[in-house]
């Protein structure tokens, strides 16, 4: 049990979703970047340097942990609304 709580809290440093924050969609924590951006960036052939200049308000480790976030993290995340505060 406390290593799901220890992870839900790392996970809400990375991204976190509010109601009022972009209409609930997942962002980058402290931001208002929603993360389909970032897939959206990727996807198109674009670097992570393309992305962090548009969007300097994400740090890079944000964007790496998130790559490196499983399926399941994120599925959690998802479901526990992921770490709004």
């Amino acid at each position: 049990m406390a290593e799901a709580r220890h992870n839900s809290i790392e996970l809400g440093k990375i991204v976190s979703r509010a109601p009022e924050v972009h209409s609930g969609d997942l962002v980058f924590s402290g931001t208002r970047v929603p993360v389909d951006t970032l897939v959206d960036y990727l996807k198109a052939d674009h670097s992570i340097e393309e992305f962090l200049i548009d969007f300097p308000s994400v740090e890079r480790w944000q964007i790496e942990s998130y790559l490196d976030l499983s399926p399941d993290g994120l599925d959690r995340l998802r479901a526990q609304g992921a770490g709004t505060s």
